[in-house]
């Protein structure tokens, strides 16, 4: 990904888009900090319906029986 800073993004925005719409994306810096970066709207889709790590989860396909009841015992001890 190329940096531009925040300024040069401003004067050169046309670009800067034209650049992300052909799959080149690009990170606005202010102060040498990175603050945003532009994408094209196909990333940014892709990237949007990605599901969250706890709605892979929800979603498996496991039953009751498929997950291994939890152990409630004493911690086993260990020496140090």
């Amino acid at each position: 990904m190329r940096k531009i800073q925040l300024r040069d993004a401003k004067a050169h925005l046309s670009e800067v888009v034209d650049r992300a719409v052909d799959g080149k994306a690009s990170i606005i810096t202010r102060h040498g900090k990175p603050q945003a970066v532009v994408l094209g709207f196909k990333e940014w889709e892709r990237l949007s319906h990605v599901p969250s790590f706890g709605r892979l989860l929800m979603s498996a396909p496991a039953g009751i029986g498929d997950v291994p009841r939890r152990n409630k015992g004493p911690a086993r001890t260990v020496d140090l």
